[in-house]
Order: C-alpha cells, then structure tokens, then sequence
C-alpha cells in the first residue's frame, strides 16, 4: 500500500493506543495462568494476534472481541509437539522459546526471513551448553529440551527480550533461578515492566543488585482482570506533531516516556540523546531532529536489529528531504535544513520508519510506499491522522 500524504494542521487530541509491550506480557502471563483472564487494551496488531496464536499452540483457550481477550490459561509444561507461527513478531519469538523449552517437546517456531534472521545467540548458546537441540531451517528454528532452574549469564547489552523470556518460564520450574546480566545494561525499563507484570498476575521475581535477578520456583501464575495502559511508544508519534495524548501514566514504566523531555531538548537546540535504553524512539526523534535543529544520537548500535536496519532506512530516507545523516559504531548524528522530498519515500517494511516518514510528510508533503507496515503495531494509525485533521489518502497500487 502507498499513501499520499499533504502538509496538514492536525487538530484536537487523542486517546492513547495501548501499549504494545504491555498486551504481549499480560497476554501470556494469562495464557500460563490457571483460569480465565480478562485482558482489556489489545489492538488488532500483527504482532499481538501473533502472541495470541501461540498461546493456543501451547494449549490457551483465547476469545478475542472488541480490543478485549478472554484467556483460559494452560500448563506450558505439558504442551505436545507443536509449531508456533511468529509472524514477524521479535518480542513474541524471544518470549516464547524458552516457555518452548519447559516440557521438553519436538517445538517449532516460525516466521518470517527477517524476523529468523534477528539475532538469537543467546539461546542457542543457551541450547548448545546444556545439551538440547537448536536448529535453525528456512523461516524455522526447531528446539527440544527440557529446561532447568539455575543460573543463567546473559549479555546485558543485548536485547531485553532474551531476559524477560526466562522470567516468563523460570518461576514454573522447581528450585530458584539466578539471570546474572553482565554490564552495560541496556533496556532495563522493559525488564522492570516484566517484573510489575509477573507481579500482577502473582509471581515474584527481583533484583538482587544491579546485575542479578532472583527468580524463586514452583510458582503459578493467577488469573485476573487486566488493563493494559496507554503506549508511549505509538503516541510518540502524535506527541511529535503537537497533538495531545490522552491516557498516558506519567509514572509508567516504558522507557519511550523518554519522548518527551527529548522533543524539549531538541526544540532548544542541537542535543546529544541517548538511546540505550528507548531504541524504538529512534525513528521519531531522527525525523524530529531533521525538522528542529538536527541531534546526535548514541546507544544506537542496537537500531540495525529491529524490524529493519533503522539507521541505515532513516539515513537512505532523510537524504530524500536534503537531510544528511552519518552512523557511527554507536552513534547516529542527524543533520537539519527539512524540504520537500524527492521522489518515492520507502517504508522498508518498519512500522516505526514508516510513521516516522508520516510526521515529516505532513509537514512537507510525500508520498510513502510499503505503508501496510503499521499494520505490525498500530493498524489504525492513517485512520487516526485523518481524525485529527490529516489529509492522507491511502492506495493499493502504485500512483
């Protein structure tokens, strides 16, 4: 899909989308919990029907109507042979291979190439030191093994995922559990996210100091009723382009509340940010930049990993609207001096690219191909533009 977007005033506020990484960690605390779950706040993106898919695959009984999920847990435990279909989802991938890896069934994951090739070393390494099999076929990885409570070291420069994956199974296990992470740490509000959640759905997990987590075993999660707070993430967006955002927790975990303090400091000049631990911010603060006064961006060695290599799309992207940018090992400085794109703007499969391409065009005008790639995380995203006052006109084919 292309759409077509023209300079527009956006008027009136709007309602925050939920968050995104909230709805994956409740969806399946209440897909391993015993009984039913009432989980209000998901939207219809690719990436949540994906978590909910694999939940059934595990044996979760879901009925999804109206932004809300009934959940009937199961015992990951006991799960047979299945294959889990991860669309392009990294958070679901990451979260689910190790709840694969709690009955010691012949377990498949697959998705799309992209998604297969983000990197997995951690787990594999995990397989290949304890004996189990990690194998990786076209758009598949197949696991077998059985795991055990212990003591875990993991990268803590890599993604967060990886961590909060174990959180979700370890505490099933008998005996207590240790995730040391070695330094630097980065993402460590999305692990703090994962600890309140575990909480409410009655599991306990902590940190012991700044590096190690305790996970004690032979816990059960409880059913609830859950609501899944306002994202950060998605709202950023609207944030950028003025629009007031309603239902967003000042106190929320999320680290893209980050957003605002650094639109502030790149409305007063030329600021040195940094993403470590808000990588998904990426996209909207190279656009925003490239329209204020330009920034320089570190912490961003993690930006080629996501859904596309970020910094390289946002550099081929902004170079349409006369913007340079230069990428270092860790480091993206962003120029300035905005202007009408040339030619066609390319969304590179990435719904954050494509969005953040969205907030310049309706400054300047453009039109942006591979738009369908909202679809990943916020679906409605051009209905809610038009809403506000956006004149964007959305296209199957080619203009």
């Amino acid at each position: 899909m292309n759409v077509r977007i023209l300079p527009s005033t956006l008027r009136g506020s709007l309602a925050a989308p939920p968050s995104k990484s909230l709805a994956h960690r409740a969806l399946i605390c209440a897909g391993l919990a015993n009984g039913e779950s009432r989980v209000q706040g998901i939207a219809p993106s690719q990436d949540l029907l994906a978590t909910m898919d694999c939940l059934r695959a595990l044996g979760a009984q879901i009925e999804y109507e109206n932004n809300t999920a009934l959940v009937r847990g199961c015992d990951a435990r006991q799960a047979g042979p299945a294959e889990l279909f991860c669309r392009e989802s990294g958070s679901t991938l990451r979260f689910f291979l190790p709840l694969c890896l709690l009955g010691g069934a012949d377990m498949r994951l697959s998705g799309s190439q992209r998604l297969l090739s983000r990197p997995l070393s951690v787990y594999e390494a995990l397989c290949r030191a304890r004996g189990w099999s990690f194998e990786r076929e076209h758009e598949q990885i197949r696991v077998r093994g059985r795991l055990q409570s212990g003591e875990y070291s993991l990268d803590g420069s890599l993604s967060s995922q990886f961590v909060t994956g174990l959180l979700l199974a370890l505490p099933q296990l008998s005996g207590e559990s240790r995730i040391r992470l070695i330094p630097p740490i980065e993402s460590r509000a999305y692990i703090d996210m994962t600890l309140d959640t575990l909480r409410d759905f009655g599991v306990q997990a902590a940190w012991q100091s700044e590096t190690e987590i305790v996970v004690p075993g032979d816990q059960r999660f409880v059913p609830r009723a859950y609501t899944v707070e306002g994202d950060w993430s998605n709202a950023a967006f609207f944030l950028a382009l003025g629009v007031p955002v309603t239902g967003l927790r000042p106190d929320s975990r999320q680290g893209d509340r980050a957003c605002l303090p650094y639109f502030a400091a790149l409305d007063r000049g030329c600021a040195t940010l940094d993403l470590a631990d808000c990588p998904d911010l990426g996209p909207v603060l190279f656009a925003y930049a490239a329209s204020r006064h330009g920034g320089v961006f570190t912490g961003t060695r993690r930006l080629k990993l996501k859904e596309s290599d970020r910094g390289a799309a946002m550099r081929q992207e902004l170079a349409k609207f006369g913007v340079p940018v230069e990428i270092g090992e860790n480091q993206i400085r962003v120029g300035c001096g905005l202007r009408a794109p040339v030619g066609v703007l390319q969304g590179h499969n990435d719904h954050r690219v494509v969005m953040a391409l969205s907030v310049l065009c309706l400054k300047t005008g453009g039109v942006i191909a591979g738009a369908e790639a909202v679809n990943k995380s916020f679906p409605d995203f051009f209905t809610r533009l038009r809403e506000l006052g956006g004149k964007v006109e959305e296209h199957a084919v080619d203009f």
